[in-house]
């Protein structure tokens, strides 16, 4: 019979509709029981792409004898991470405390009000089995030892990642940021790319700050790193050269051997990360890796609706990443007489260059240029026989059995999904990629916002179920993307949605008394802990991107409170960059700003969309864009006189005269 998920609709949930375990989904009902019965509550949170979520599920969940521990014993609640990362936050915290590290599957067990008392992730299933029966006696036994614990590890939660209210203004200096820099230069590895050691992850809000820093800065061993590491992840297995798109991780040193799953907020960080490298040093490959990215969000990750899918699971057929592995045997009678080289250029061999599994995850150890010349052939040449053949190899993939989709719409994902599509449109003039972003801005406008409220995913008009509020993320990401769309259309329409989402965030999560905004709004469903995040992780902290919001809405709009909110949410943070910067680079980008000041830089007149992209072929991190042919902003008043294309460049209120031609206004900037 299938249990108390088979009437969700997240796909991870639903994965465990028919276990035996009495699964309860998060909510009155399980919480109720909990308390009412004196009994331990399992929370056990995962993801649907997650590999080992599935190992566990199938070790243990599917265990009846496991289960017949579960349901005696304990309430069972199952929670997707991705609708509710405010719980999973919690209880990953709870984790991190008490065993110093974390991930999923994460299993807490926690006392009947919810506060945990043990946690961990991935068990075997006897240890699993025992560690639940030993809790349970322990519980029974010695209950008020039980709650000295929890009492005890539910005030570190509380306390852990607070950070005080910063009163003094004091003046950033090029110190501050040598401060912060030198130390993180020493993790970097000058040989592979990223950081030195594995498991190595693209982290792309580092490589953004490091993109924007070795400009500003002109720091050569910066600028190395950062061409060091686009490259290594774009030639490595972690990228899939054959559909686009990024996996999650590299579980080696050398980004050959990923985590196959395919997650959109990657991706889509990945796509403004090329881009923005684009800009910086113009290379065919980062252009590659746009394209065929955004062909996959397209081909895979689009919905009927225009909104975006979450991710793409690592396994298939209950083996993680045999969709896209391959082995030198299959790919002759595909590839006939040119089999040779698409193996040369891919690593492939007859052993398999994935010597745990037996077989080949396509990897290229040499660029075009290199290969072109130890095997004397024209890089023309190996580009038309590589596409040619990785078409073949790709329909051929098409018909294997392909990795599980997905199908949430998460708000946030989808915000950062619409600042990728604004970014390659900045970058490349693609119109397709803005079609993309118009439809994208409309879906999150007509499906994930009501009355200026966002709401965490989309759900189908018919589902029943009340809407989960959004969180931080969803509001801080969607007005970054809006934001973005503005200074590529000039429509102050999207700037305006902005706006008002920005009201409503302040409304409802800031907290005046530090300075920081809650993750949860104060009107939703109030946990254990409240919790403000601060840190950047794989995906920037929604501190960090309200922070960036702000500071740039407070120049469009001259609204001097946001930008003193912005600025005072730095100042709380400043002194935490230095200690470990890779965890504060969004953070260390809006410092960078601060230091060396933002260009407002207004186009005006019926040219402005054409002047607007000849600006964009130069790389400027610390600029604001506006104008338009109209427009009522505070900046561009009695700029829009007169019939001619004009460029005004401004820096900290002060104008310099306007000009008609990029040239001209390139050099009042540099």
């Amino acid at each position: 019979m299938a249990n108390k998920l088979s009437s969700e609709t997240s796909p991870y949930l639903l994965q465990h509709a028919n276990n035996p375990v009495n699964w309860y989904p998060w909510g009155e009902e399980a919480l109720s029981k909990a308390k009412k019965e004196n009994k331990l509550i399992i929370v056990s949170i995962g993801y649907s792409a997650c590999h080992w979520c599935h190992v566990m599920e199938h070790e243990s969940f599917e265990d009846h004898q496991v289960a017949q521990v579960m349901n005696q014993y304990f309430v069972s609640i199952k929670v997707d991470r991705e609708e509710r990362p405010d719980i999973d936050q919690i209880y990953m915290n709870a984790v991190q405390l008490m065993t110093g590290s974390g991930g999923w599957p994460l299993n807490c067990i926690c006392l009947p009000d919810q506060r945990p008392i043990y946690g961990g992730t991935y068990f075997k299933t006897d240890d699993w089995k025992n560690l639940l029966l030993h809790l349970s006696t322990f519980w029974h036994e010695k209950p008020q030892e039980s709650f000295r614990y929890a009492e005890k590890l539910t005030e570190g939660i509380r306390i852990s990642e607070q950070i005080p209210l910063v009163i003094e203004q004091k003046e950033y200096s090029e110190t501050d940021l040598k401060a912060i820099i030198e130390p993180w230069k020493r993790s970097f590895d000058l040989v592979e790319g990223g950081y030195q050691h594995a498991p190595k992850f693209p982290l792309p809000n580092n490589w953004h700050f490091m993109l924007r820093y070795a400009h500003l800065t002109k720091d050569k061993t910066v600028d190395t790193s950062i061409r060091l590491t686009l490259q290594k992840m774009a030639l490595g297995g972690i990228y899939d050269h054959i559909g686009g798109g990024f996996a999650r991780y590299s579980v080696d040193n050398k980004w050959h051997i990923p985590h196959f799953e395919k997650m959109l907020y990657d991706n889509a960080q990945l796509v403004s990360l090329y881009a923005e490298a684009y800009q910086y040093a113009p290379n065919k490959l980062y252009k590659q890796v746009v394209y065929q990215t955004l062909e996959f969000i397209k081909r895979e990750l689009t919905s009927p609706e225009t909104g975006f899918y979450s991710a793409l699971d690592a396994d298939s057929e209950g083996s993680e990443g045999k969709f896209y592995t391959f082995t030198r045997e299959e790919l002759i009678p595909i590839l006939g007489d040119d089999a040779s080289l698409f193996c040369t250029y891919y690593g492939i061999t007859d052993q398999g260059n994935w010597e745990e599994e037996k077989t080949n995850v396509l990897f290229r150890k040499y660029t075009n240029e290199e290969l072109s010349e130890q095997l004397d052939i024209s890089i023309e040449k190996i580009e038309n026989k590589i596409s040619h053949m990785s078409a073949k190899v790709h329909a051929f993939r098409a018909k294997r059995t392909p990795p599980g989709l997905d199908h949430k719409i998460l708000t946030a994902w989808n915000g950062m999904m619409l600042k990728a599509y604004t970014d390659a449109y900045r970058v490349f003039n693609k119109r397709e990629f803005m079609d993309s972003a118009l439809a994208s801005a409309h879906f999150i406008l007509k499906n994930l916002c009501i009355n200026n409220e966002l709401v965490r995913l989309y759900t189908i008009p018919s589902t029943s179920k009340p809407p989960i509020k959004a969180f931080l993320d969803d509001y801080a990401f969607v007005i970054d993307g809006l934001i973005g769309l503005y200074e590529t259309t000039f429509n102050e329409y999207w700037l305006e949605q902005a706006r008002k989402l920005t009201d409503r965030t302040i409304t409802d999560f800031y907290n005046q008394e530090n300075g920081l905004f809650f993750y949860v709004s104060k009107f939703a469903e109030q946990l254990i802990a409240g919790k403000q995040e601060i840190m950047d992780n794989v995906i920037p902290s929604s501190n960090s991107m309200m922070a960036h919001n702000l500071f740039k809405l407070g120049r469009f709009f001259d609204r001097q409170d946001y930008i003193n909110i912005a600025s005072q949410q730095l100042r709380n943070v400043v002194p935490l960059i230095k200690q470990y910067g890779s965890a504060y680079s969004n953070w260390a980008s809006l410092l960078l700003n601060e230091l060396f000041g933002t260009f407002e830089i207004a186009i005006t007149g019926p040219q402005a969309e054409t002047k607007r992209y000849q600006l964009e072929r130069h790389f400027i991190p610390n600029k604001i864009l506006l104008g338009g042919a109209s427009g009522s902003l505070p900046l561009l008043q009695g700029k829009m006189e007169g019939q001619a294309t004009k460029i005004f460049v401004c820096k900290n209120k002060v104008c310099h005269l306007p000009c008609t031609e990029i040239k001209d206004a390139i050099g009042q900037i540099f």
